[in-house]
């Protein structure tokens, strides 16, 4: 079996895998012995010193790396076999590294003032209450990276940004790309301009500086990104703000950033004799995730190293989609789906949703150059939104159900299960046939997601995995509840207000069972936190507090603090019922 695995591993990456062909054409790899690579991580790592994989590496250095790669060198050098016990290698991390979290110094932000005009649009106290709370909750998630992380950048395995941030919270304690787009939501609506403007140059500073935007402020996070919501940031800040001179001094960066996913991140799909230019996740580099190490060792040492290779570069492509993990990864054997994270294989889906976002960014990217009066570039970004609408709807769309799908290249089809992100090209406005909304709207009337009263779930499958069943996820849910919302469907609209009370209802009654937001949510419980995956539940949090007051800016006169969570049954079934059992009453 993993000869065959091994065999399919060299077809999708074009050859026989190693760390050398995975690495060629991308941008620098991070070169830290220290933080990304080399003995002293695999040492470190595997003797488990710490709950969290990641604690070590968002861990400062004392002395100049060279200086701590020689001590511990030293020490492998006396131990038998090279290799030292968990007590001189807890001896050694003690002192040569501080605690986590001291790259920041205490930061308020200027533009924070307790009493945003958003709030005065929320007709229930109770969820205006809330709101205030969330919005206070911004203060104590803001960053700012301390000058040292700038002089001696060798020392820390933060990337130092020249802006403070909001960082999602827990373990989670930097800057996280798709994330921000929630966040950046959300401070807009908290009326934080300056905070939310310093976020995008953040992020323009990094693809000026790296091509790319990683996955997060980390330098192990260097050679993968998460899906490109850039220039959507900048759509939020310009509708909030309207500064011309900031798009135009940056536009070349929004470009810069496309060109990064285009060129690295692309794949031709045939179909019906044509030839399609989509896009996909692929992080072709065969090591363990240095924030993850010991899970993806366990998972992959067994293996023979082509296939070893192979699934490390799947699981950073994974972690890159931002859906890490998921059975949507997983590989198609003949006809069937396979069950385990051992067989992910992100690289060899085409998503709907990355391609959605980038059917977004095109839209934006000529829109944008429309207002600076570039009108070459205006024609270019056109006609590449014509291609990708083109290709969507021939790869995605499926009539029979209804709704965009995943395609599968290895099975060379659509892959027929349920997720959110189905649904995402409304969001987007990457629809070529807008009749389409209406059936899409049908498909998910038709399933079986709005069984449940908490929210959507991520996927039908329980996998144990945190992005599949039963979790649902704040930007997943956003994604839907806006799509459906400015559709040209009426029952799409009336279906976005009921999801966003039953969301509303689900995250306000965790807020007031335990006093905080979390990353992810039970569909199967009332106020219960979500689980599975590689680490708990986080607290916080940057995208939920972005979402939910996003949905108060929206429905804010008509959601209710008090309301249960909405089922699937329609207004007027409900109506009928009152009216004809209420005489039965007592």
């Amino acid at each position: 079996m993993w000869g065959c695995w091994g065999l399919f591993a060299a077809v999708v990456t074009g050859g026989a895998l190693g760390v050398d062909a995975l690495t060629s054409g991308l941008p620098p790899p991070c070169d830290s012995q220290v933080y990304c690579t080399g003995d002293l991580l695999r040492q470190v790592q595997s003797a488990k010193l710490f709950s969290d994989d990641k604690h070590f590496v968002d861990m400062d250095m004392r002395e100049p790396p060279e200086v701590t790669l020689k001590r511990f060198q030293e020490l492998v050098s006396a131990a038998p076999g090279g290799q030292l016990t968990k007590e001189q290698i807890g001896q050694f991390v003690n002192s040569s590294f501080n605690g986590p979290g001291q790259e920041f110094e205490p930061w308020a932000p200027q533009d924070w003032h307790p009493d945003p005009k958003m709030l005065s649009k929320i007709s229930d106290a109770n969820l205006r209450s809330w709101a205030a709370k969330l919005h206070l909750l911004w203060k104590s998630l803001g960053r700012k990276i301390k000058e040292e992380v700038r002089i001696r950048p060798e020392l820390h395995s933060q990337i130092y940004v020249p802006h403070p941030v909001v960082v999602p919270g827990g373990r989670f304690r930097e800057f996280y790309y798709w994330d921000s787009y929630w966040v950046i939501n959300g401070l807009l609506l908290s009326e934080m301009p300056t905070t939310a403007k310093g976020m995008i140059q953040n992020f323009l500073y990094m693809v000026d500086r790296y091509g790319l935007i990683p996955n997060g402020g980390r330098v192990y996070y260097l050679r993968r990104s998460q899906p490109p919501f850039l220039t959507s940031m900048m759509e939020s800040y310009m509708t909030n703000q309207n500064d011309t001179e900031f798009l135009r001094s940056n536009i070349h960066l929004l470009e810069k950033e496309y060109e990064f996913w285009m060129t690295n991140r692309s794949v031709e799909v045939e179909m019906n004799g044509r030839n399609y230019t989509l896009n996909r996740y692929n992080v072709q580099v065969g090591e363990p995730r240095p924030e993850s190490y010991t899970d993806d060792l366990e998972l992959a040492s067994h293996l023979p190293a082509d296939v070893r290779l192979s699934l490390l570069a799947e699981l950073k492509s994974a972690a890159e989609s931002g859906w890490d993990f998921s059975s949507r990864w997983y590989a198609t054997v003949g006809q069937v789906q396979t069950t385990t994270l051992m067989n992910t294989r992100t690289s060899t889906i085409v998503p709907v949703d990355l391609n959605a976002v980038l059917c977004r960014t095109e839209r934006l990217l000529a829109d944008f150059h429309g207002k600076l009066g570039n009108t070459e570039k205006v024609l270019e970004f056109r006609k590449l939104l014509d291609r990708r609408l083109e290709a969507v709807h021939a790869i995605h769309w499926d009539e029979s159900v209804g709704v965009w799908l995943d395609f599968d290249l290895q099975a060379r089809a659509r892959r027929n299960a349920f997720y959110p992100t189905n649904l995402s090209p409304m969001w987007a406005d990457c629809m070529a046939d807008l009749s389409s909304a209406d059936k899409a709207v049908q498909y998910l009337e038709n399933s079986n997601a709005l069984s449940y009263q908490n929210g959507i779930p991520t996927s039908m499958s329980q996998s144990g995995q945190q992005w599949d069943f039963p979790n649902a996820w704040p930007p997943l849910q956003h994604m839907v509840i806006e799509g459906l919302a400015k559709s040209s469907s009426t029952k799409g609209q009336e279906l976005a207000l009921r999801l966003s009370q039953n969301w509303i209802t689900t995250n306000y009654g965790a807020f007031q069972k335990y006093r905080a937001m979390f990353e992810k949510y039970d569909v199967t419980n009332d106020g219960k936190p979500g689980g599975g995956g590689e680490y708990d539940v986080q607290e916080g949090f940057g995208w939920t507090n972005g979402v939910v007051l996003q949905l108060l800016d929206r429905y804010g006169a008509q959601l209710k603090s008090g309301t249960g969570p909405v089922t699937h049954l329609s207004w007027a079934t409900l109506l009928f019922a009152c009216l004809f059992w209420a005489p039965t009453w007592h």
